[in-house]
């Protein structure tokens, strides 16, 4: 029985029929190699796997060596935000879009998570942000994300405005369509096309974004990870907050969207040809004829 990993547990995309196809497969392959197998409750049952042992995430948290998450970058974002906490490493193999997140290629994953699972593999830990709603000094609402939490105009169109402190001290205030606050994973989504800049994943930092500001001085700027930063709305009808695009809560003027990193880090393992630089080369098609 290998040593590193015991128990692998696999979590999937539950409405792609390619994730159905492929992910018994997979599952039957790690189970080959002599590793105990668990798969999501919710998996399972969308995808109709009855073949191995099921589990809730959090008792896959407690449980699992080792987490395999099979769709595109937004599983991952939301499978992770759910772990957070229990130090579970994970995997992911790469059926949806880009990949920047999920880049074991589904063509060879076998070989890919055998390598991976014998120890051969890149590890890093990535950070994430906790966010709080605060109304008349009482906490509200509370998430974390792992891209990004974006403070944002709501169905009207309307600009909102807001003032911005980090570490208690002002900053600015603003009109604009609101303001992203990324981490470095978050910086290539979101972040990346409001114009902020990319940081790479073992950086320190997280950057605010402003979208679309009323002023030409408006300029994305880098904090540290363990600064504390408050926004507090002073206009905007129907402002929202955004937690990696996945959920959402409407504000009210007045509300200040408090935004500290997590305690927690997610533990990214990825095949051990890794390079990040190579991913945006590929990704961003940087030094491709369009």
């Amino acid at each position: 029985m290998p040593d590193l990993f015991k128990t692998v547990a696999l979590v999937g995309k539950y409405d792609s029929p390619e994730v159905g196809d492929n992910l018994p497969k997979l599952a039957d392959f790690l189970r080959s190699l002599g590793y105990a197998v668990l798969i999501s409750h919710n998996t399972a049952d969308q995808l109709g796997v009855v073949d191995h042992p099921t589990a809730a995430l959090a008792e896959i948290g407690q449980r699992a060596d080792l987490v395999v998450v099979v769709g595109g970058d937004g599983t991952m974002l939301s499978i992770a935000r759910m772990l957070a906490g229990h130090d579970v490493p994970l995997v992911g193999v790469n059926q949806g879009r880009l990949g920047f997140l999920t880049d074991v290629p589904v063509d060879s994953m076998f070989e890919s998570l055998a390598e991976i699972l014998a120890g051969e593999f890149v590890a890093e830990n990535r950070l994430l942000l906790n966010a709080s709603i605060l109304r008349c000094g009482q906490s509200i609402f509370s998430a974390c994300a792992f891209n990004d939490v974006v403070v944002s105009k709501g169905s009207s169109g309307r600009l909102v405005e807001f003032e911005t402190q980090v570490d208690g001290e002002f900053v600015y205030s603003q009109r604009s369509d609101g303001l992203v606050i990324a981490t470095p994973t978050g910086s290539t989504a979101y972040a990346l096309s409001a114009g902020g800049p990319i940081l790479h994943p073992s950086l320190e930092a997280f950057i605010m974004v402003p979208i679309c500001a009323h002023t030409l001085s408006a300029r994305p700027i880098v904090v540290n990870s363990h600064a504390v930063v408050e926004l507090k709305l002073l206009y905007g009808a129907d402002a929202r907050v955004h937690f990696d695009g996945q959920s959402q809560r409407d504000i009210k003027v007045g509300d200040i969207v408090r935004v500290t990193r997590a305690p927690s880090l997610i533990r990214l393992l990825h095949p051990k040809t890794y390079s990040y630089y190579r991913t945006l080369r590929e990704k961003l098609y940087w030094g491709k004829k369009l």
